[in-house]
């Protein structure tokens, strides 16, 4: 009996080793890995800025900020993407600052049922420009000139949309003015150029976006000018201001025209922490958005807060406190 006692008894080391890793294992089932944090950014059409902005934004939260899971969403613009972000869609958007003023308000007419509450400011980034791109051969060289035309708009219940729709109102317009109406996105309106199908097509975004860019350098294009007199008629958010010569090929002189804020913003209820480190990510690496797109070189810490229409939220806040922006 004592032999087979003996037989069954382990040697003293093997079951120190044993009581060790069991340990170890109760220790790790009691303290299971934290959840990841997903982040839906919301941008705009694939042949806009947002949406590669966005795409390099999603790269550098995976990067800098560990157990976060950003994706990017291509969506129809602004309006869309605060809309959505009430709904609980999405964590982070990018916005123009006309509509995030809209949406702040609660605008029906811009597309708002009612106030978008949830969304808090996270930083001005870099100014988009009303561009407003013809066939040369539609001879359209200033805004009046659209009428009769045919225009694309830019996608129904989009920012670029809106904007438009504002302007043509500024230059005391409508759209019955134009021989043709069509709301579409920035790549599909250029393609319809391509086929001779429009005369020209709005796009409000930062310079250089590559739907033009693609057009331009395949075609020959004009840009149209909008007269600052329209621009006051349209009044704040917007700002006179130009499209350098040689932003696009063929362009050989400046061309005036608006420009507004754009902005990125986040969810109220994200952790202060989470943002924190979102907004540190975003000016500790410019170079990371600007390899993205070259219209985020304009993207500078001493301009972040510039008419931000909706309250800081506040882990950006503490950011902007430790840099002095805020006191």
């Amino acid at each position: 009996m004592l032999a087979r006692m003996n037989r069954l008894m382990l040697p003293g080391a093997m079951l120190i080793s044993i009581l060790v890793m069991l340990n170890a294992a109760s220790v790790a089932i009691a303290q299971p890995a934290l959840p990841s944090v997903f982040l839906n950014i919301l941008t705009a059409g694939t042949g806009g800025v947002f949406y590669p902005l966005g795409s390099a934004l999603s790269n550098l939260l995976a990067a800098k900020i560990p157990g976060t899971k950003p994706s990017v969403q291509a969506t129809k613009g602004s309006v869309e993407n605060l809309n959505l972000m009430q709904q609980g869609k999405g964590e982070i958007a990018f916005t123009q600052g006309d509509v995030l003023a809209f949406a702040w308000a609660g605008d029906a007419e811009a597309g708002f049922k009612s106030k978008i509450d949830i969304v808090r400011g996270i930083a001005a980034i870099y100014p988009s420009y009303i561009q407003i791109v013809a066939m040369k051969e539609s001879r359209i060289k200033t805004f009046t000139d659209l009428k009769g035309k045919r225009l694309s708009v830019g996608a129904q219940r989009s920012g670029n949309e809106l904007t438009t729709r504002l302007f043509f109102k500024a230059a005391g317009m409508t759209y019955k003015d134009l021989g043709k109406v069509a709301y579409l996105p920035f790549e599909e309106s250029v393609d319809l150029m391509k086929n001779r199908q429009l005369d020209a097509t709005v796009v409000t975004a930062g310079l250089g976006t590559p739907a033009l860019r693609e057009i331009a350098n395949s075609f020959a294009v004009s840009l149209v000018e909008i007269p600052p007199g329209i621009v006051s008629n349209a009044g704040a958010p917007y700002t006179k201001t130009f499209v350098p010569k040689g932003t696009y090929r063929g362009q050989d002189a400046d061309v005036q025209t608006a420009g507004l804020a754009n902005y990125i913003v986040a969810r109220a209820d994200l952790p202060d922490d989470l943002v924190y480190n979102m907004t540190k990510a975003i000016f500790d690496s410019t170079a990371v958005l600007v390899a993205a797109h070259a219209a985020a070189a304009e993207i500078r810490l001493e301009h972040a807060l510039d008419g931000m229409p909706v309250p800081l939220h506040p882990g950006a806040a503490k950011y902007y406190k430790e840099k002095g922006l805020i006191k």
